[in-house]
């Protein structure tokens, strides 16, 4: 596997749509901005209704754009948000280590994101802002035993320090990557009119019970 970015003038062959969820606050923006960009911005605003974002890079010599939604957390906003989740292959539970309230919402936006999306979504849960370990109020070991009950990945990260964001994604983009690799998805393959592949709408993602296992080791601030 080759964790690299892509050359724009490459052919792309895969387009994953990825979404970012949570409560408003947490660092969905922050994490985005830093895995596209890799910036921060101390003065970020809550984010209002939907934005993307996208970056190419290269699993085992295929060129995969990412197209990484970032969806507004605030209530008002559920409406619009809703119909983003059609479509992704990827999910990023986020909440923030600092506020238990954001932890504890975790079931009701992962119940909210399994009615939405395809039922084999990979998903990964990201405990954001580790670099505020004095003011923790989510065990670690909380957060591992929720991610092994509901079958998740999991990761704690900062996107202030850079800290496993990158890590993160790659975790996801590259468990979609093998499973559509895999079962040689071919639904998707025509291409548009530019050459590349088409964003993957829409089609079920068979995933063998091995390839849906927790992984045995969690990414963690020490």
């Amino acid at each position: 596997m080759s964790n690299l970015y892509g050359d724009y003038n490459q052919k792309i062959d895969y387009v994953f749509k990825g979404v970012l969820i949570g409560d408003s606050a947490v660092g969905k923006s922050q994490l985005l901005a830093r895995f596209a960009r890799n910036e921060f911005n101390v003065d970020s605003k809550a984010t209002i209704g939907v934005e993307f974002h996208t970056k190419t890079l290269v699993i085992d010599n295929k060129t995969v754009k990412s197209q990484i939604w970032d969806t507004a957390g605030q209530e008002r906003y559920r409406a619009v948000t809703s119909a983003y989740y059609r479509g992704a292959v990827g999910a990023m539970l986020v909440y923030d280590m600092t506020k238990r309230q954001s932890f504890d919402n975790m079931a009701r936006w992962l119940e909210e994101l399994r009615g939405h999306a395809d039922t084999n979504i990979i998903i990964i849960r990201i405990g954001n802002k580790c670099d505020l370990a004095n003011l923790r109020a989510v065990p670690t070991e909380d957060a591992k035993e929720f991610a092994q009950r509901e079958i998740l990945f999991f990761m704690e990260t900062s996107a202030l320090e850079s800290t496993n964001v990158e890590t993160a994604f790659f975790t996801v983009l590259t468990q979609i990557y093998r499973i559509i690799s895999k079962k040689a998805l071919t639904a998707n393959d025509e291409l548009d009119p530019n050459g590349n592949a088409a964003l993957l709408k829409g089609t079920r993602i068979i995933v063998p019970n091995q390839d849906m296992q927790t992984p045995s080791k969690t990414g963690c601030c020490a």
